[in-house]
């Protein structure tokens, strides 16, 4: 449930969750290499959670929470090296970015706040199916195009080679589920306990931007990833299932995977447009 603050102490709380939130910038999105953007980023988590400590202790234990899952997937690379050994490295890291903040909230704290709801026990309702078609309607018409255009296919490999198709289908899904966990279930929960729903979404949807465009999603690629960002807050916030944010990723993904096989090899699945 989304919190209901006096203007006055709604305005002091967001400064801190500002702060972290704009720390994914330097961290990932203009993560090349200087050591300078990895200092400020960590710098404003820091910021983030020390003056979150003068303004409520609460906020701050959430905040932390953030930025120790933001910190600990800030330390590998985050590309799409299908190598096994990246594989691993970046696959403990995420895990570990999930476990971190839940096991602590739940053992440390106390709390029964951060929650995966698989089943919830309701049925999807016929909006919600026709949802999940226009998902791969737009990823058909909108990723050949983008992703073909800005050459940005070229921040995944080739899956021309058997053994890459199949690590590179593993590895976009399992990004998109840990998305979920971690950018939804994790950062949105624990922000709305204390900012209406619409700012704690904005807020998650700058640090899922960011790290998305580490991933590869470069070029303009944040004019499709902040608004889907957005979309999957505020979906989880109507249906309160992981499941059904989950099934819109992974079939968006889908349709990713596809295009990027179909950008590297124009004649394999002649099924686009583009």
């Amino acid at each position: 449930m989304s919190a209901e603050l006096p203007r006055t102490a709604l305005s002091w709380k967001i400064l801190p969750a500002a702060l972290l939130s704009l720390s994914g910038v330097p961290l990932f999105a203009l993560d090349n290499g200087l050591p300078g953007n990895g200092l400020l980023g960590y710098g404003l988590l820091v910021a983030s959670v020390v003056t979150a400590m003068f303004i409520d202790a609460r906020l701050m234990r959430h905040l932390a929470l953030i930025a120790a899952g933001m910190t600990i997937f800030s330390l590998v690379p985050l590309n799409a090296d299908l190598s096994t050994g990246h594989m691993a490295l970046m696959g403990g890291a995420l895990a570990l970015a999930v476990l971190v903040p839940w096991l602590v909230s739940r053992f440390v704290y106390r709390e029964d706040i951060i929650t995966f709801p698989v089943n919830t026990g309701r049925k999807w309702p016929l909006a919600a199916k026709l949802y999940l078609m226009g998902v791969v309607a737009l990823g058909y018409f909108i990723l050949p195009v983008y992703l073909i255009r800005t050459g940005v296919y070229q921040n995944w490999p080739d899956a021309s080679d058997p053994d890459v198709f199949w690590r590179l289908f593993v590895g976009v899904n399992s990004v998109g589920i840990w998305d979920e966990l971690f950018f939804i279930c994790t950062t949105f929960t624990l922000l709305r306990q204390h900012f209406p729903d619409w700012l704690a979404n904005l807020l998650q949807a700058v640090v899922f931007s960011s790290f998305l465009w580490e991933i590869g999603y470069q070029s303009w690629g944040p004019l499709l990833t902040f608004p889907f960002a957005l979309l999957q807050g505020y979906t989880f916030k109507l249906t309160k299932s992981f499941t059904y944010v989950v099934s819109v990723h992974l079939l968006f993904d889908l349709v990713l995977f596809l295009a990027l096989v179909h950008a590297h090899n124009r004649d394999w699945l002649p099924i686009f447009l583009y």
